[in-house]
């Protein structure tokens, strides 16, 4: 049945060179740990991006059970947490995950680094990658304020304050991320909406344009 279902689609759509092209790729010699035990430190970046499906997954459960306004929003986490089958290690599972992808994507840097895989033909990749850092970091920060307890406030709070200390654009800067002269629902909602909206859709271009340079440029050597 199945057969005869891709059969028909691939008829209509010729995906099959699609998957084959991806499926048939050769990882390079100098990549691959089966050759080269050092060459493990390759996989940092495949290993972010395991992390990061990860996220995303176990973010969606989370998203059918949370409520993001000041008064259901702990209420929730906490129904999450105690009512919900195999809730309490999803959850565990976004949190810790949500510091080891940060970890990896630092230790991918350093690889890109001391290897030298900045350098043309790569820089607008490098860059890309920067921007992916970025964004996860602050993927991080507004999903700390969302459980919205006392940890998560004042965190905020001070996260707030110090974009607030940035020269010229500070004080718009915080007056769009807090939405009001308080952190309170508005700033619930905003960071709500950059975590779950805004940010992943950046993310998701970032990786895309990150992936399709690879493929064009290759995996560097070593130095």
């Amino acid at each position: 049945m199945f057969k005869f279902i891709y059969n028909w689609i691939d008829e209509r759509l010729d995906i099959t060179p699609i998957w084959r092209d991806v499926a048939d790729h050769e990882v390079p010699e100098h990549v691959n740990p089966a050759h080269h035990f050092s060459a493990f430190v390759y996989c940092f970046g495949g290993l972010t991006f395991f992390i990061t499906v990860i996220q995303i997954l176990s973010g969606m459960f989370l998203t059918m059970y949370y409520v993001p306004d000041i008064i259901n929003a702990y209420a929730s986490v906490e129904y999450l947490q105690t009512k919900v089958a195999f809730g309490q290690i999803v959850r565990g599972m976004h949190h810790w995950g949500a510091s080891l992808v940060i970890v990896m994507m630092f230790l991918h840097t350093m690889r890109v680094f001391f290897t030298g895989s900045y350098k043309a033909p790569r820089e607008m990749n490098w860059v890309v990658g920067m921007l992916i850092f970025f964004v996860m970091l602050g993927l991080g920060l507004t999903g700390y304020l969302l459980p919205w307890d006392n940890k998560a406030y004042f965190a905020t709070k001070v996260t707030l304050e110090i974009a607030n200390s940035m020269p010229v654009l500070g004080p718009i800067l915080k007056e769009l991320m807090q939405g009001g002269t308080i952190v309170g629902a508005e700033t619930l909602t905003r960071f709500f909406a950059l975590h779950v909206f805004f940010l992943p859709a950046v993310l998701l271009i970032l990786l895309v344009g990150h992936f399709i340079m690879i493929r064009r440029q290759g995996i560097s050597g070593p130095l």
